[in-house]
C-alpha cells in the first residue's frame, strides 16, 4: 500500500499593510506555476525586520484586510496563526509548526525576488532554506536567477503577470485622498475606509 502523495503547501508571508492585487498575482502565478495544493497569505504578528521603519497597522486588521483579499479566490486562503502565536514574527517557526501539524505535507516558500536577494538576513535562513523549496516570483524571464545564498537550495522560478501596485503606493494614495479600487479589492477598500487607515500618513 503505497502513502499518499505530499500535500503541496505555499506560503506567501508578508505584513500585508495593505494586502492588495499584487499578492493575488504572485500567489496565482506561483499555484498555477508549481501546481501547488493551496496558497496560504501568512499575515505577520509582528515584522521584525520592520520594526521602528513606520507604524504598522494592528495585527488583526491587516488579517481582516488579507482574509477579505483572498475570500472568493479558489485555492488561496489567509491565514493567522503567526498573530495568534504572538511575539515577533519568524518564518522558520511558522515552517516547524505546520511540519509538525502536517508532516505529510510540502512547503513552497513564495518571496518577491527582492525578498530573496535578503533571505540570508532571516532568523535561522538556513533552516528555512532546508525546511523549504524556494519559489521565487519574477516580473520577467530576465531576472531568473537565485542569489549565492540559495545555491544549493531548492529554489523554483515563476514568472508573474506585472502588475503596478505597492502596499506603500496605497498609503500614500489614500493619504493623497485618491481612490484605490483598482489596486485592491473593493472589501480592502471598505476595510481601509472603515477604520480610516493610512490617511494622514504622508
Amino acid at each position: 500500500m503505497t502513502s499518499a502523495a505530499p500535500r503541496r503547501l505555499g506560503i506567501l508571508g508578508g505584513t500585508f499593510d495593505p494586502p492588495h492585487a499584487g499578492h493575488v498575482a504572485a500567489a496565482v502565478a506561483a499555484q498555477t506555476q508549481v501546481g501547488l495544493d493551496d496558497v496560504v497569505l501568512m499575515v505577520a504578528n509582528e515584522p521584525w525586520q520592520k520594526v521602528g521603519d513606520r507604524q504598522v497597522t494592528s495585527a488583526q486588521v491587516r488579517w481582516e484586510m488579507t482574509e477579505a483579499l483572498v475570500e472568493e479566490i479558489s485555492g488561496l486562503r489567509a491565514d493567522d496563526r503567526e498573530i495568534r502565536r504572538g511575539g515577533p514574527t519568524f518564518t522558520v517557526d511558522t515552517l516547524e509548526e505546520i511540519l509538525a501539524e502536517q508532516p505529510n505535507t510540502e512547503i513552497f516558500l513564495i518571496v518577491g525576488a527582492d525578498t530573496a536577494e535578503r533571505l540570508e538576513t532571516w532568523h535561522r535562513a538556513s533552516d528555512v532554506v532546508r525546511l523549504s523549496t524556494i519559489v521565487i516570483v519574477n516580473r520577467d524571464k530576465s531576472t531568473n536567477a537565485a542569489p549565492g545564498f540559495l545555491r544549493d537550495a531548492r529554489v523554483l522560478n515563476v514568472t508573474m503577470n506585472p502588475v503596478d501596485v505597492s502596499s506603500s503606493g496605497i498609503r500614500d494614495a489614500v493619504a493623497r485622498g485618491e481612490s484605490i479600487e483598482s489596486l485592491t479589492s473593493s472589501s480592502v477598500a471598505s476595510i481601509i475606509r472603515d477604520h480610516s487607515l493610512y490617511v494622514g500618513t504622508q
